[in-house]
């Protein structure tokens, strides 16, 4: 199946800027006193670096380089265009303008290397979205301690039929480890520099966490 050809009025004007452009490179190249094949290079050099700089401007538009050789040029092409509009002898070709000419194929080779040789830009990463995952709540492994069984009291001795004259001396009824008994002097030093009176047997009972009989002996014991 054929296409149908279609007349595009910007590639029109295109190619036509291209030929007037390039006959214009060609005369001026020929009046500086490159004759021949020599003078027809000119413009292709200086097109295919307007070429080279305008792709690399279009990959990476904030290199400078290639707006610096694209610069250049475009100025060697509309100075060929100026020049050879009649503003210039052709036939009486300055000697700066000679040397110009001379020197551009250089100057042409060196914007192409550097233009092609330049790194290409890096792309940014294109971040990738990934899925949510709920995480389970983790098991509670907390192991609560069961508290310490309070020390079995001795059992009570029998009352005395009759009552004793005299009260019996403070001793105390359940017997008192020495490690508690230093510790419950230390909590009752500590009352005492705090409060200015003697520690009580049901404070100290709070402060150690052990039974009233248990409390009472070490209080005994403490005074």
């Amino acid at each position: 199946m054929f296409r149908t050809l279609r007349f595009d009025a910007v590639l029109i004007q295109a190619v036509i800027a291209g030929a007037l452009s390039f006959a214009h490179l060609h005369d001026l190249a020929a009046a500086a006193g490159q004759d021949g094949w020599k003078a027809w290079a000119y413009p292709v050099s200086v097109d295919l670096l307007l070429v080279a700089a305008w792709r690399r401007m279009r990959t990476d538009a904030d290199n400078r380089d290639a707006w610096l050789w694209f610069a250049i040029a475009l100025v060697a092409s509309l100075g060929a265009n100026v020049a050879t509009a009649g503003l210039l002898d052709l036939q009486e070709v300055p000697a700066w303008l000679r040397i110009l000419v001379a020197g551009w194929p250089a100057l042409a080779f060196l914007g192409g290397t550097l233009l092609a040789h330049a790194p290409a830009p890096t792309p940014d990463p294109v971040p990738v979205d990934q899925p949510h995952i709920e995480s389970e709540p983790l098991p509670d492994l907390t192991v609560e301690r069961a508290p310490e069984p309070a020390p079995e009291l001795p059992p009570a001795a029998p009352a005395p039929d009759a009552a004793p004259a005299e009260p019996p001396p403070a001793v105390p009824v359940v017997p008192v480890p020495p490690a508690l008994l230093d510790h419950a002097r230390k909590i009752a030093d500590a009352h005492q520099a705090q409060t200015g009176t003697p520690i009580d047997a049901e404070t100290l009972r709070s402060r150690l966490g052990v039974p009233a009989a248990l409390a009472d002996s070490i209080a005994l014991q403490l005074a």
